[in-house]
C-alpha cells in the first residue's frame, strides 16, 4: 500500500494541477488594445517620412512636389513677411463663423424634427434634398443672391457644416430607448427635465460624431469659397501661388489646411472623450 501511494499521488497531481494551470494561462484580447501614446501622429509622420525619402531619393520631381525642407523654409519666409499670420486669420475667421451658423441651425433643426413628428414632416424632406446635393455645386446660386463678398462664403460653409450636424444629431434623438420616455412620464418628469436627463444624454454621441463630420467640411467648403474672387485667405494666397508656379506656397497651404483639419478634429475627439467618460467601448 505504501508502495502504491507515491504513484498515486503522482498520477493525481497533474489532473489536479490542470485547472490552477489553466486559470493562469493569460486571456486573448479581442478588442483592439490600449491606446497608444500620440497614436493619432503616426500616420502624418508616416507620410512625412515616406515624403522626405522619396525627395531625398530623387523619386519625387521638385517642379511637381516641393521637398519638405523647402516647404518648411518657404513657411517661414512667409512667417516673418506675415503673409501666412494674416491669411490665416482670415480663413480661421470665415471657418469659425460658418461652423457656428452651421451647428446653430442643424441642432435647432434635429431638435424639433426629432421630438415632434410633425416638425419631423416638415423639416426631414428637405434636409435629405440638401444632403443630396453638394454645398459647393450651389456656390453659382449663392453669387447670385448673395454677391461674391463675406457673406456667400459664410453661408457656403455653414450649408455644408449643418447636414451632418441634423443628420447625426437627428439620428442620435430616434434611437433613444423609448422605455427612457416611457420612466420619464411615469415619474411625472417635467418637460425641461426630460430634455436635460434623456435627450440631451441620448443625442449627444450623435451630435459630436456630427461635429467630427461638420469641423472636417468646414474646412472643405473653406478651400473653394477662398479661390472664388477672395482677396486674402490661405486659398487666395494658394491660388495666387498657382499662377506664378509656386509649387512650395501651395504646399504650405495644403499642409495648414491639414494641421487645421487635424487640430480641430482631435479638439472634438477630446470634448467627445470627456463627455461620454460613462461609455464603456473599445476604443477605450
Amino acid at each position: 500500500m505504501s508502495a502504491q501511494a507515491p504513484t498515486l499521488t503522482k498520477a493525481v497531481r497533474p489532473a489536479a494541477a490542470a485547472p490552477f494551470e489553466s486559470r493562469r494561462r493569460p486571456r486573448r484580447r479581442l478588442g483592439p488594445g490600449r491606446p497608444l501614446p500620440y497614436g493619432w501622429a503616426l500616420g502624418p509622420l508616416l507620410l512625412l517620412a515616406l515624403w522626405s525619402a522619396g525627395s531625398a531619393a530623387g523619386f519625387i520631381d521638385a517642379r511637381n512636389l516641393s521637398a519638405p525642407w523647402t516647404v518648411v523654409s518657404t513657411a517661414a519666409d512667409l512667417i516673418a513677411e506675415g503673409r501666412l499670420q494674416s491669411n490665416l486669420a482670415t480663413s480661421a475667421e470665415r471657418a469659425l463663423l460658418g461652423l457656428l451658423f452651421g451647428t446653430a441651425a442643424g441642432l435647432a433643426l434635429a431638435v424639433v424634427a426629432g421630438l415632434s413628428r410633425l416638425g419631423e414632416g416638415i423639416i426631414d424632406g428637405p434636409v435629405q434634398i440638401k444632403r443630396a446635393i453638394p454645398s459647393l455645386a450651389l456656390i453659382p446660386l449663392l453669387i447670385l443672391w448673395f454677391g461674391i463678398g463675406e457673406s456667400m462664403k459664410v453661408i457656403t460653409i455653414a450649408l455644408g457644416v449643418f447636414v451632418p450636424v441634423y443628420i447625426h444629431t437627428h439620428n442620435g434623438l430616434r434611437t433613444i430607448d423609448g422605455r427612457y420616455a416611457e420612466l420619464a412620464e411615469t415619474v411625472s418628469l417635467s418637460r425641461a427635465g426630460f430634455l436635460r436627463h434623456v435627450v440631451l444624454p441620448g443625442a449627444l454621441p450623435g451630435f459630436l460624431l456630427g461635429m467630427r463630420f461638420a469641423v472636417t467640411g468646414a474646412w472643405l467648403a473653406l478651400v473653394v469659397v477662398e479661390q472664388v474672387n477672395a482677396t486674402s485667405g490661405i486659398g487666395y494666397m494658394m491660388e495666387l501661388a498657382r499662377t506664378y508656379g509656386q509649387t512650395d506656397i501651395i504646399i504650405v497651404g495644403l499642409v495648414v489646411y491639414g494641421l487645421l483639419g487635424l487640430v480641430s478634429d482631435a479638439l472634438v475627439r477630446l470634448v467627445e472623450r470627456r463627455a461620454l467618460s460613462w461609455r464603456r467601448t473599445l476604443a477605450g
